[in-house]
């Protein structure tokens, strides 16, 4: 057995000289082959062997018997196809009274179970039995032969445990006839030993497990409860691992013991606090919220920096979901940001800066507070963050009414506010990106009414400094916003207020309906196939949501370009207009020829923090509502040919190109929507895109859902190269009788010269 294996040729002259044995007359030497064969038996040997075993699990000697049921799980494990051969002598087995050879007998059933089901269902028959052998063991006085710590033999009532519950699992009738048993073993079982304790958590699972009553779940999880006030620590981790599984089958039984669950966050095992955490976040919900999350914020504070990311990200989520209000909610992240700004992910700082812009009752609260954690603490990098971004939006809220602090308003002025936001550029907790939103809040303060014209010339020097930054972001950034000081009222336009961003789900999935403040629920498809919620605005009138920025970027690819080109989404009818012209943004910085595509649609809520600050500087100052296209007459300019784009399912769409000699290069589309059966077309969503080189931007529609016989119309307008051909993507999706569509087409058929001759 030592120098031989599995893998060695010289077993096939083995084969025969062990069937030799097996059939000799002494025990010991066929006890000898039976142990040799278990240990080095090969597929082939255990095929030719096996009717050998099963004669011998017929045996009257006990030993040999024992022996055989070994070599049956080896045959078994090496040979699964053959294991029915051993079926009706090891039913008989299971009748044995030598508890070595019961003991080896359920655990070649229990191999056999789990390796074909026609077994298992043929062994469910002998659950009764397997009873009256549990029942004899638990029942049985003081057996020396087999006590352990005063336990009859643990070893095999963990075995038939072990088998019974693979029986029970799934079959009601199974698990009626155990679970009398089970429950005098919870009961009666002395849980001051280990050996008890094996047997007890044995036992848990097994009920949890089978179909087992309520009652008897209760009592296993209890069993585990009381489990986590052992001095052990490995008992306590097998507990919490355990509970961890059960916790969604009954999490009324489990927030029973809740307190001692939160006590193993203080214990000194890493591995048991770990276990804990996990527990506790499965256990908050909305009536237990404010407790747990105060244990959690009590935990972080002390936790180690390997936890605080995921603290810190259950935390946010779990008050997203559960928040009894928006007030409590702001709290409670402004707290998780002063204790652990340094390891918030980037989705809990969006989802927070969303949640501010969507609350204006409160910004006057979030932004006195997060003034006053700055002042305290610009070490933690998302508070700084999160403050930056606030406190340049809504900085006017926060020095027209002042700061609250401890109950009492204390007023500041713009200078106070100018020099807190300016400190972080020295700090040396600044990185490139925080000194990013700083150059973009000091920006928006200057543009506020707030703001004196003294700290607008210090903001501006501020500027005019970083434009030699070696820095390439944050020297395009103060260029751009240093050249916004010479542009007039141009400059309040470009730098307003941003408003609020589209409501999304989190990393987690969900967005709370909880929160008597601005929530909003329901999600719908857009054009990409992302599943988008909803703006408010396009709730009440069916017009399909913007498009958000990643579809954007993939638009952007339609033509085959690295650099984005122009797409453009159609915002919400009835969308204010802004004041300035489309001329006046596309000259902010002396744009004449072909450069950075700019769009008109409503600015795409980012995914990152914050909305207003975009990655790219040159659509740092696109205008946050939609811009009209400049005013041109279409009753004035010659009627041209309609072109036909798309003509499917009942939908057709038309293009009319109108141009203007006095503007080469401009080409004013009208598109026209209309069905051409019975049924209407209903939220209809109609997006475009042009090559890099073109720049576009549309209106709103007249009406997204088209009725027989009427026609609905949407302007478009083109600014593109003169003397080049203009080429659209189009991409619609809209609903007839029910049945959704969505389709792309490609159009390049306006005739050749409508973007004028080159001269």
């Amino acid at each position: 057995m030592l120098l031989l294996d599995e893998n060695q040729e010289v077993l096939t002259l083995v084969t025969n000289s062990l069937k030799n044995d097996m059939n000799h007359s002494n025990m010991y030497a066929v006890g000898l082959a039976l142990c040799t064969f278990a240990n080095i038996a090969s597929e082939e040997m255990s095929r030719d062997l096996a009717n050998e075993i099963e004669k011998l699990l017929g045996s009257s000697n006990t030993y040999i018997r024992k022996k055989a049921a070994l070599c049956a799980l080896r045959v078994v494990k090496k040979v699964p196809d053959i294991a029915d051969h051993f079926t009706n002598k090891a039913k008989n087995l299971l009748t044995d009274r030598n508890h070595g050879v019961l003991l080896t007998a359920i655990t070649l059933v229990t191999e056999m179970c789990q390796i074909d089901n026609a077994i298992l269902d043929e062994f469910r028959t002998a659950v009764p039995l397997l009873v009256r052998n549990l029942k004899s063991l638990v029942t049985t006085g003081y057996s020396p032969e087999h006590d352990v710590s005063g336990i009859t033999d643990p070893f095999l009532q963990v075995k038939i445990l072990r088998l019974l519950r693979l029986l029970g699992k799934g079959d009601e009738q199974a698990s009626e006839t155990m679970n009398d048993i089970l429950a005098q073993v919870a009961t009666n079982t002395d849980s001051s030993k280990n050996v008890g304790n094996s047997i007890l958590y044995e036992t848990v699972l097994t009920v949890l497990e089978i179909e087992a009553d309520t009652g008897l779940r209760v009592m296993a999880i209890n069993i585990l409860g009381k489990f986590l006030s052992n001095k052990d620590n490995n008992i306590r981790y097998v507990a919490l691992n355990t509970l961890n599984k059960v916790v969604s089958m009954d999490t009324n039984a489990v927030q029973r013991h809740r307190n001692i669950i939160l006590d193993c966050l203080r214990d000194g095992d890493i591995s048991i606090r770990r276990r804990a955490l996990e527990l506790s976040y499965a256990l908050i919900n909305e009536q237990n919220v404010r407790i747990l999350i105060r244990e959690l914020l009590a935990f972080l504070e002390v936790a180690d920096d390997e936890f605080k990311l995921g603290l810190t990200t259950q935390i946010c989520l779990a008050a997203e979901r559960y928040a009894p209000n928006k007030r409590w909610h702001i709290d409670t992240v402004l707290r998780v940001l002063k204790l652990a700004g340094n390891f918030v992910r980037e989705e809990i700082l969006s989802a927070f800066i969303r949640l501010v812009a969507h609350t204006p009752e409160l910004q006057a609260y979030t932004a006195s507070k997060l003034y006053l954690a700055l002042k305290s603490d610009i070490s933690q990098e998302s508070l700084t963050l999160a403050a930056t971004w606030v406190l340049g939006e809504y900085s006017e809220v926060i020095l027209s009414g002042g700061v609250v602090d401890d109950e009492q308003t204390v007023p500041i002025t713009d200078k106070d506010l100018v020099d807190l936001i300016l400190s972080i550029l020295d700090s040396p907790y600044a990185n490139y990106l925080v000194r990013q939103f700083v150059l973009a809040a000091v920006t928006k303060i200057a543009a506020r009414t707030t703001t004196s014209v003294e700290q607008q010339d210090r903001i501006a020097e501020v500027l005019a400094k970083y434009t030699t930054s070696p820095e390439l972001e944050l020297q395009q950034r103060a260029v751009e916003f240093a050249s916004l000081f010479s542009l007039g009222e141009i400059r309040f336009g470009v730098l307003e207020q941003m408003p609020p961003p589209e409501l999304k789900a989190t990393v987690m999935g969900v967005v709370s309906e909880k929160k008597p403040v601005g929530s909003t629920k329901g999600k719908e498809a857009d054009l990409l196939g992302d599943e988008v919620p909803p703006t408010p605005g396009a709730k009440g009138n069916g017009q399909p949501a913007p498009t958000a920025q990643s579809n954007q970027d993939l638009l952007a690819e339609i033509f085959g370009s690295s650099t984005p080109s122009t797409t453009s989404t159609s915002p919400p009818p009835g969308a204010p207009k802004q004041k300035s012209t489309v001329d006046d943004i596309l000259g902010l910085f002396g744009s004449s020829g072909p450069g950075p595509a700019t769009t008109t649609s409503p600015p795409p809520p980012a995914s990152a923090i914050p909305p207003s600050y975009p990655s790219t500087p040159a659509t740092a100052f696109t205008p946050s509502q939609p811009t009209p296209t400049p005013s041109v007459a279409l009753q004035s300019q010659q009627q041209r040919q309609a072109y036909t784009a798309y003509d499917k399912n009942s939908l057709k769409i038309t293009l009319t190109p109108q141009t203007s000699p006095a503007k080469p290069g401009v080409v004013m589309i009208l598109a026209r929507f209309q069905v051409t059966g019975s049924n209407a077309a209903t939220g209809l969503s109609f997006q475009a895109a042009v090559p890099k080189s073109q720049q576009l931007q549309m209106l709103p529609m007249s009406n997204p859902n088209i009725n027989p016989g009427a026609v609905e119309t949407q302007q478009m307008r083109v600014v593109a190269p003169v003397g080049s051909n203009v080429r659209l993507r189009l991409r619609i999706a809209y609903s007839i009788a029910g049945q959704a569509h969505q389709d792309q087409v490609d159009f390049a058929g306006f005739p050749p010269g409508l973007t004028g001759t080159p001269s």
